[in-house]
């Protein structure tokens, strides 16, 4: 069996961690906590952290090509700077639910942002997968689902996945050179016992990385939807990794305390925490976001 060194990074028990994101510019990992409303910067040279409250729910931060950081919080896209903790609107889905947050998101090659949302209750299929390019927000044509996760965007720039959470079904699906999808056809279905799909990224070999809600871990899938890795970790509630360091060989984890109880919470006093392992392979540089 692979040694991979899982251990805690940062032990910030988040009580919804989410969206890690290696910025290579500033040799950082960002992630949220969406519940708590908290944007988090780890430093793993120096081994310090710094935290921002969010105006409300916020399910990720990327890096913007003019040196800056967007965010995504439930009433739309925002400027974050983080130099005074300030939020300036962007934009934001049109017509979409009010019950309605974002959740995830991705860059693509192009500087494009992919970015799902949710029902917030978690019941009503109410949540779509979007695409911010130039300024304006599109629906990408992708059917509604619950929750939406992912998305990630294959090292090729031409290959998205897109995961439906309660469905337990990642998707995958071509995008053309105006940024539109293609039809979407199924990747992967997650079986009974084994948890849920959560966050999802591709690496360098193309293969995808699977964060697993109720799992305890993460899957890495080969480009044909073979499993062919398992990494278990400390916790069960897993939402997605990001691969760091300088040469992007540091895989980093977010996972949450959400829905545990007292008695499984003693089982993992780890969770929420940040993590990092050994993936064993390099990912991929994440593009800024063109603005």
């Amino acid at each position: 069996m692979t040694d991979h060194h899982v251990r805690t990074v940062l032990p910030v028990q988040a009580v919804l961690g989410e969206g890690p994101v290696w910025i290579g510019r500033e040799q950082a990992v960002w992630f949220v906590d969406i519940k708590s409303r908290h944007i988090h910067r780890f430093d793993p040279a120096s081994g310090t952290a710094q935290r921002w409250d969010a105006p409300d729910q916020v399910g990720w931060v990327l890096p913007s090509d003019d040196g800056g950081l967007i965010a995504g919080l439930r009433t739309g896209l925002h400027r974050f700077d983080p130099a005074d903790g300030s939020f300036t609107f962007l934009a934001r889905p049109e017509g979409d639910a009010a019950g309605n947050r974002l959740n995830d998101a991705a860059t693509d090659s192009a500087g494009r942002i992919w970015f799902g949302t949710m029902d917030d209750a978690e019941t009503d299929l109410t949540g779509r997968v979007y695409r911010h390019a130039g300024g304006t927000v599109s629906d990408s044509g992708l059917a509604p689902v619950c929750i939406t996760n992912g998305p990630a965007i294959a090292g090729d720039g031409v290959t998205l996945y897109h995961t439906d959470t309660l469905g337990k079904t990642i998707w995958r699906a071509t995008i053309d050179g105006d940024g539109r999808l293609g039809a979407a056809t199924r990747f992967v279905t997650i079986e009974e016992g084994a948890g849920y799909p959560d966050g999802s990224v591709v690496d360098a070999e193309g293969c995808l990385w699977v964060a697993l809600w109720g799992g305890w871990g993460v899957r890495r899938y080969d480009p044909a939807g073979a499993l062919i890795g398992t990494v278990r970790l400390p916790a069960s509630n897993i939402t997605k990794i990001a691969f760091g360091g300088a040469d992007l060989r540091t895989a980093y984890a977010t996972s949450a305390r959400k829905g545990l109880d007292a008695e499984a919470l003693a089982d993992q006093p780890e969770a929420g925490n940040l993590f990092a392992f050994d993936p064993g392979v390099a990912g991929v540089p994440v593009t800024p976001v063109a603005v």
